[in-house]
């Protein structure tokens, strides 16, 4: 966002950032919707209470196995198509959080 509507120069260029498989329109909003999703669940992990904290199992099974057929694809991108390396690392992260909830939901419930 810093890049396309404030021209910051010591970030990358927009075409490091945007592989254009979705338009930009669309992506913004959803990329913000993730963002908040996302501090809700730092948030409820924070607090130790909350929809994201408390064990669920399809968090510790849906969200883990979407997690590690995301980060494989990720990856496959990354060897395959290592066209926009910003964006590839960036979905490293995701994947990497999303699994890490995963985990914890798994961990918990097995107690």
């Amino acid at each position: 966002m810093l890049v396309a509507f404030f021209d910051v120069k010591f970030l990358p260029p927009m075409e490091a950032w945007y592989s254009g498989l979705m338009p930009y329109p669309y992506l913004l909003p959803s990329q913000i919707v993730l963002i908040v999703v996302m501090a809700k669940i730092c948030l409820d992990f924070t607090r130790r209470h909350g929809f994201f904290f408390d064990p669920k199992k399809f968090l510790a099974r849906e969200a883990l196995w979407f997690g590690y057929v995301y980060l494989a694809a990720m990856i496959a991108r990354a060897i395959f198509l290592w066209d926009h390396p910003i964006p590839i690392v960036f979905h490293w992260v995701l994947a990497a959080f999303v699994i890490t909830v995963g985990l914890s939901h798994r961990r918990r419930l097995s107690r």
